[in-house]
């Protein structure tokens, strides 16, 4: 549905309003108070518009409805979301958020495929988070991603490893040294911008034994205002680790 070409002009000196724009700034709007399914409702006739920011727009409210949806209806949505956003940099590749959901939305997927899919799937997974960094270094939130990547592949089990030895000639590696240095990054360029990279840096410092600066972090994340569900996600995590401390 291209209905970018209307246009509605109110005065000779005011700015046209293009109708993407509206819904554009409709769907920040409703994204900011966490209105997943209005944006979906109004987005998912623009599926096929061609138009890489409606596009990624629609692929983010259809995750975060996953995350509160049954197993069977969250499943279709990240299916459904990952293969628009993938059609979506066909059309524009040097989209970097579009990158950046193409990795999360990737990375989603797999969770409903096992773990073999979530090893094999890893090198795509960071491959779309290294272009987005790529093409836009100084954003705190892809350095927070490539953080958790690395996390989660130092993390892995020694039957995990197994697994990825017998998929891959060199399987994905990385360390909880590296998955600081990232999350480290993103504060740097944007200090206290997200509650989940303080509770990584949080975990990570607890990992590498480093306990002083790990109580920091928790601290510092139960303290953060829980403005969505993942401050009150990290917030609840934080406060079990701090109960073990």
């Amino acid at each position: 549905m291209a209905l970018w070409g209307l246009k509605k002009i109110k005065g000779e000196n005011e700015t046209i309003i293009t109708t993407k724009e509206v819904l554009i700034a409709k769907a920040d709007a409703l994204y900011d108070q966490e209105q997943y399914q209005e944006i979906y409702k109004f987005l998912i006739n623009y599926k096929d518009s061609g138009d890489v920011e409606i596009i990624w727009r629609l692929c983010r409210a259809m995750y975060k409805m996953s995350k509160n949806a049954n197993e069977i209806d969250g499943k279709k949505l990240i299916f459904e979301a990952c293969h628009l956003i993938l059609d979506a940099i066909k059309i524009k590749e040097d989209h970097w958020v579009a990158h950046k959901w193409a990795s999360i939305l990737l990375n989603s997927k797999t969770l409903y495929e096992g773990m073999k899919a979530q090893i094999k799937e890893s090198y795509n997974i960071k491959k779309h988070m290294l272009r987005a960094i790529e093409l836009n270094p100084k954003e705190p939130t892809l350095m927070y991603m490539l953080g958790s990547w690395c996390y989660q592949i130092a993390d892995l089990t020694w039957y995990q490893r197994k697994i990825a030895s017998v998929i891959f000639a060199e399987p994905p590696s990385s360390s909880f040294e590296e998955a600081l240095k990232y999350f480290e990054n993103a504060e740097e360029i944007e200090p206290n911008f997200y509650s989940q990279n303080l509770l990584m840096l949080g975990k990570t410092h607890l990992k590498l034994n480093n306990k002083e600066k790990a109580l920091k972090y928790l601290k510092m994340t139960v303290d953060y205002p829980a403005k969505n569900d993942d401050d009150r996600n990290a917030k609840q995590e934080a406060q079990k680790l701090l109960k073990n401390f």
